[in-house]
């Protein structure tokens, strides 16, 4: 007698000591290389930092010419793109690559002027507020280099985070404090772990993959990208330890996490983040049920969801795939912005009152928090 297959959920197939090691294993390694600082010869650092830093010290002569290069691509491409766009009336074939290059007018200008700035800092021809030590040559030679490296390394360590099962089991565990006080989901504490205790960057970049896969909505994402996404343990210690201040880490660093965290509670529920739109990707639709069913446990519950996660983590050549696309993504969408917006920020800071007289508000608060120098120190804050 043959019967038709009833299709089984996935939910009620039986998980395995495998599915666990799954998510065992890779969760561990990427928490223990991306989220966990620790003591590395003078200063505190995360697994990813030192892996960067390595890099950074073989290959940082190549970066500022790379970088330039790289600009200089994204801003031909898009040019071309917008001219084949208005010759042939109609969009280009629907391409992830190609897409990357069809932009407004505001991103078309940013990447030219970012394109035209890098070259001039690059070449040393211009105008010296522009590419001097304190401006140009501040974003191109420091910055973006070490943006470069760590962009190379995250996207390729970061499925560890979010594809085996990671997210799911802090999710779980942490959806009755994070939705209540945040208004977000409990699977955002990972993205809050990854910028306080590991890199800013990275958090960031785990923020917008979740949106794209479908776990935040547009106000989620935003929220967590603006609100989470503060300096890190690690580099917080570097700057206070540079300054010479070091003994006074754990007062400066609480208030900072005290002033973040109610910072994070606000901000949510004010314009202009209360004002964006509870919607997921398009492409994506939702994929996120916080949902605890009747008689189980938060701590086996996120157990169990976290290995069948891991039980359907892409394949490594998706994984590799997809990494390379983000490098793709960050060196040519987000380098030229940097460089122009970034240069610009400088210019005007250095040449300019304009931060002084945005600072005169903040005058008074520092004089009564006791700030020496409260008019000198104003302007610091902005910037």
């Amino acid at each position: 007698m043959v019967t038709d297959a009833v299709p089984t959920r996935e939910s009620e197939i039986a998980l395995r000591t495998t599915d666990y090691l799954r998510f065992l294993v890779p969760s561990a390694i990427g928490a223990g290389l991306m989220l966990v600082p620790f003591r590395f010869g003078d200063t505190f650092n995360i697994g990813l930092g030192i892996i960067a830093d390595f890099l950074h010290a073989r290959v940082g002569s190549i970066l500022p010419g790379l970088a330039t290069l790289v600009i200089v691509l994204s801003a031909v491409a898009t040019i071309a793109m917008v001219v084949v766009r208005r010759r042939l009336d109609t969009e280009p074939l629907a391409n992830p690559i190609l897409g990357m290059f069809l932009v407004g007018p505001t991103i078309l200008v940013a990447r030219v002027v970012g394109a035209i700035t890098a070259s001039m800092v690059l070449f040393q021809w211009g105008p010296a507020w522009l590419i001097s030590d304190t401006t140009g040559r501040v974003i191109l030679n420091e910055l973006i280099p070490v943006i470069m490296v760590i962009f190379v390394v995250a996207p390729l360590l970061l499925p560890l985070v979010t594809d085996f099962g990671l997210m799911e089991f802090f999710g779980t565990l942490c959806s009755r404090i994070f939705r209540p006080l945040f208004t977000l989901p409990g699977r955002s504490s990972i993205d809050a772990i990854a910028s306080w205790m590991g890199s800013a960057p990275v958090g960031v970049l785990i923020t917008a993959q979740q949106y794209e896969l479908g776990f935040y909505t547009e106000r989620e994402a935003a929220t967590i990208a603006t609100t989470f996404s503060v300096v890190s343990v690690a580099w917080a210690f570097v700057i206070i330890d540079f300054v010479g201040l070091s003994e006074f880490f754990v007062p400066y660093y609480g208030a900072v996490v005290l002033s973040g965290t109610v910072a994070a509670i606000v901000m949510p529920r004010i314009p202009p983040l209360s004002r964006k739109r509870d919607v997921y990707y398009e492409q994506a639709g939702k994929q996120l049920t916080e949902a605890l069913p009747p008689g189980r446990h938060l701590w086996s519950w996120g157990f169990e969801l976290a290995a069948r996660r891991a039980r359907r983590a892409p394949r490594a050549l998706a994984l590799l795939q997809r990494a390379t696309f983000n490098i793709y993504d960050i060196w040519f969408a987000l380098l030229p912005l940097i460089m122009s917006i970034g240069v610009a920020a400088l210019v005007v800071s250095e040449y300019t009152s304009i931060f002084n007289w945005l600072a005169v508000p903040l005058v008074p608060f520092l004089t009564v928090l006791g700030v020496p120098e409260a008019s000198a120190a104003a302007p610091a804050f902005l910037v």
